[in-house]
């Protein structure tokens, strides 16, 4: 097993406030787009199947869901040293990702209210779930004397332009990626009740419908727009979202093995069994999925992970800079290569068992 990064302490802003961790790659980031572009999308080719998901939301199914009961108010004092860190750790990186959800919804639901009502109404339901999210997760920090400061947050981290084709990819994969992270979770707890050592998780079951329900409307609006999936191009680019989601999901979950090992899950076994559900999920929404069943797949995305480990070791090490620029290049070069590699891997044809896929 690749061995996990011990989790820092956390840096606060000021006291009970935590310091947001450093942006990088990996974390999770805020997006902007080109609001006019999405609010003129002809939606008509699929507009029966995005009208029944918005009802689906609209229904607003976990309304009642987001109570904190007796079980919360206790002290969690006697969670202490990794376990404490590496729960913090995923609490501000799940609260940061449903918040920049939020953020993002929230102003295409603004900016589209009057040239396209229907995708208004569907991204207020997103934005609504996403920060219904980010607060009950901002409150279980404050359980262990931390929150975030998300008025901060707003006015203080980069916003990354996407195009809206890209939105539309990135945001399907990573529902669906959170759906199965935390279905799997939830089936794990349940069979190991031994392991929950705080209620939060018990919330997960119905909390993963809403990211479901979340990549149901973005695989509809996806399937509104040919060029998403009919052209060669599509295919390149759905090759592309799909391999960098997989990679980003591999190197933190293994960073964050000692969280899971806490949890009694195996790591290794968790990110292959998420990758892979998320990859044929996939198949009802792209043209193509990769084949995730060919012998140098998850080999090559550990390699990966093993790339970005050396690079952090060279950044912390005391070396003169540019000796740490050449000993960059050999973990750069693996990175990348490994990506080629998996990459160039036949993908496998959907699109012509379209009526088969489940």
């Amino acid at each position: 097993m690749v061995k996990s990064v011990q989790t820092p302490e956390p840096q606060l802003l000021k006291p009970g406030i935590k310091a947001p961790v450093q942006e990088t790659l990996l974390t999770p980031r805020f997006y902007t787009t080109d609001f006019d572009a999405v609010a003129n999308l002809d939606i008509s080719a699929n507009e029966t199947e995005l009208r029944a998901v918005i009802e689906e939301l609209r229904a607003d199914y976990n309304r009642h869901h987001f109570v904190r009961d007796e079980e919360f108010k206790q002290s969690w004092d006697h969670v202490q040293g990794e376990k404490r860190r590496a729960f913090i750790d995923f609490l501000e990186r799940s609260c940061t990702s449903e918040f920049s959800g939020f953020l993002l919804f929230k102003e295409l639901s603004r900016r589209l209210q009057k040239k396209n009502p229907l995708l208004a109404d569907a991204f207020n339901y997103l934005a609504r779930d996403e920060a219904r999210h980010a607060g009950f997760l901002n409150k279980s920090m404050a359980d262990f004397n931390l929150s975030l400061d998300l008025s901060y947050l707003t006015k203080h981290r980069t916003y990354t332009f996407f195009p809206p084709e890209w939105v539309i990819y990135t945001v399907y994969l990573s529902e669906k990626i959170g759906y199965w992270r935390y279905i799997l979770v939830h089936r794990h707890i349940e069979k190991h009740p031994e392991y929950q050592f705080y209620p939060l998780f018990r919330k997960f079951e119905s909390w993963c419908q809403d990211e479901n329900r979340h990549g149901d409307f973005f695989k509809a609006l996806l399937r509104s727009q040919p060029k998403l999936w009919q052209s060669w191009k599509a295919r390149l680019w759905v090759r592309f979202f799909l391999l960098t989601v997989f990679v980003t999901h591999t190197i933190t979950v293994f960073e964050r093995a000692t969280f899971y090992e806490a949890i009694g899950i195996h790591p290794r076994q968790y990110n292959n069994t998420v990758i892979q559900e998320t990859n044929n999920t996939s198949a009802r929404a792209f043209p193509l999925i990769l084949d995730t069943s060919h012998p140098d797949f998850f080999w090559r995305l550990e390699q990966c992970f093993l790339g970005t480990q050396r690079l952090a070791e060279i950044k912390e090490s005391k070396a003169w800079g540019l000796v740490k620029f050449w000993r960059k290049i050999p973990p750069m070069f693996s990175i990348f290569s490994n990506m080629l590699r998996l990459y160039l891997i036949k993908p496998i044809d959907t699109e012509s068992t379209r009526g088969t896929v489940r």
